[in-house]
């Protein structure tokens, strides 16, 4: 009976997608259309100085915070394994941000990172007054706002993962390359690490489709600004069909954005079917 389910979801799922997809090659505007533009809204879309800024956003955002956060999360995953005492309340409060929605993610760190009212003012009151941090104005810095929140947000998420894995590892393995006089950072990077390659995997294809769908925590922190200086492609699909009232290029830049995950996801299942067979042949 779990098929019912999946195959209704599934069907939801493909028939918005094709509504979509037929939305991109129609002149709709307000309300859908009927009528044929070919690739049209495409081709506005890529030209637009919005989802050319988007996108290059997209490729900063995405690499800096898919490796920071892995970084992150394998730094905390490290410390929690060596079981130090208040293993389960650090493991609390790095998991707590998961729980935390990404809007309110980006309204907490919007005050904090505000100069009026946040850090930057802290400090000043303390009598450091020639202290600026006002990122969150700041054309060229704006982007690392969202990617220093998106990292508190995510990183918890890279720990259990690796964390998981840490504890899976045979102790066998580490006893004979400690036999063998590896240190502990040796024994990590040349024996333990080596193992968790399929969760890295899993860990930077996740939090890359996060980058990629990202839309709640940079609306509510930054809101694509200074100007569009945070654009990203989820916020040009939002403008397009909700606030210039343009459904064929927002249904157009929409698709695009799918291409884009679908060139994310679909290495990564071929690579698992391929793990899967392996498994099972072996």
């Amino acid at each position: 009976m779990i098929w019912v389910p999946l195959l209704l979801s599934a069907a939801h799922l493909i028939s918005f997608s094709l509504w979509t997809i037929w939305i991109s090659f129609t002149p709709s505007t307000l309300v859908p259309v009927t009528g044929w533009v070919g690739l049209r809204n495409y081709n506005a879309v890529l030209a637009s100085r919005n989802w050319q800024i988007a996108f290059d956003n997209l490729l900063l955002f995405g690499s800096a915070f898919v490796l920071l956060s892995l970084i992150t999360g394998l730094m905390l995953a490290i410390l929690l394994d060596q079981r130090i005492r208040g293993e389960n309340v650090l493991r609390s409060i790095f998991l707590y941000p998961l729980a935390v929605s990404f809007v309110v993610t980006g309204t907490v760190w919007s005050w904090l990172l505000n100069p009026g009212i946040g850090i930057q003012k802290l400090v000043h009151d303390l009598g450091w007054t020639s202290f600026r941090f006002d990122w969150l104005i700041d054309r060229d810095m704006a982007i690392w706002t969202i990617v220093i929140a998106a990292i508190w947000q995510s990183s918890g998420f890279a720990m259990a993962l690796f964390l998981a894995g840490l504890r899976s590892v045979d102790s066998d393995i580490i006893k004979a390359a400690q036999i063998d006089g590896a240190g502990p950072v040796r024994t990590y990077w040349r024996v333990i690490l080596p193992t968790l390659f399929p969760i890295t995997i899993t860990v930077v294809v996740v939090q890359l489709q996060f980058a990629i769908s990202a839309f709640d925590l940079v609306r509510a922190l930054t809101n694509g600004g200074p100007g569009i200086a945070t654009q990203l492609p989820a916020l040009v699909v939002y403008d397009l069909m909700f606030q210039r009232s343009q459904l064929g290029r927002g249904a157009a830049a929409a698709v695009l954005m799918l291409l884009i995950l679908l060139a994310v996801l679909l290495p990564y299942a071929a690579w698992r079917y391929v793990q899967r067979r392996q498994a099972t042949h072996a």
